[in-house]
């Protein structure tokens, strides 16, 4: 299976400039995660919400062109839809943050997490969004289903996550308590997919934009695929889409043997 997570920055615009059609072709993923779509359902073409090749499924924000995540699943690999679950128990998710696919013994699920950086209170709910997803897909595993998550973390775990660690030392997206959950993560038996095959990569899948830092490659590394360490032997393969253009951040890859 081959999967495929983007932080697309507004479905509508990419779809616009032909660069998901870029990738479709291109790669021809199994399953496609999106974060930040941007849009309601009902705002979307029919490319968006009736392609013949994929189901898609979308959870949108409730706010206005803001957030938002979905996903399309290959139709010719399954007979069927597969059950989709959006948002986590216990959770408010009117940013439409987390959506989930469950196979018959696999769980697939994709997140857009907080930046955190507007106000006090962003960051604290930020803070409060890590554990919670922590407790819940820690959850999710205990089930016995072979479980993958992925998406926009919002975080770069280690100086080599990022162009300039030093200089943003104290920047969100690089802070000490940021990096310290994604410690946690990986002490849960959780495994950072990408930095286990690529230990001394500077790879990165997000660059700002206005300074022109992707001709420059001045980045970081903020978009993950997570497994369960048991299940690391499905892994063949993960990579970063960097030539993929459209967005800020550019797709990420895994290929998997469920």
């Amino acid at each position: 299976m081959k999967i495929i997570s983007w932080n697309i920055n507004g479905i509508r615009a990419v779809e616009k400039k032909g660069e998901l059609q870029k990738l479709l072709h291109t790669e021809n993923p199994d399953v496609l995660f999106f974060q930040e779509i941007k849009a309601k359902s009902s705002q979307l073409s029919k490319y968006l919400t009736e392609n013949e090749d994929y189901y898609q499924f979308y959870h949108s924000a409730e706010k206005p062109g803001y957030a938002g995540v979905g996903v399309w699943v290959k139709k010719s690999a399954h007979s069927k839809a597969p059950a989709v679950q959006t948002g986590m128990p216990g959770w408010n998710d009117n940013e439409g943050r987390v959506i989930r696919l469950d196979f018959e013994k696999t769980s697939l699920v994709g997140i857009y997490f907080p930046n955190g950086g507007k106000s006090d209170a962003a960051w604290r709910e930020k803070l409060e969004f890590y554990n919670h997803f922590l407790d819940y897909i820690n959850t999710v595993r205990k089930s016995g289903r072979c479980t993958i998550w992925c998406g926009d973390l919002n975080v770069a775990h280690n100086p080599i996550d990022l162009a300039r660690p030093k200089e943003n030392e104290g920047s969100i997206g690089f802070l000490p308590e940021e990096r310290n959950w994604v410690n946690r993560v990986i002490e849960n038996n959780w495994v950072d997919v990408f930095r286990n095959f690529y230990p001394d990569a500077e790879s990165y899948t997000w660059w700002h934009v206005i300074s022109g830092a992707r001709a420059r490659n001045i980045g970081w590394r903020i978009d993950y695929f997570f497994i369960n360490r048991d299940d690391l032997g499905k892994v063949k393969s993960t990579s970063h889409i960097s030539k993929q253009m459209g967005s800020d951040h550019c797709p990420v890859l895994l290929d998997v043997d469920i």
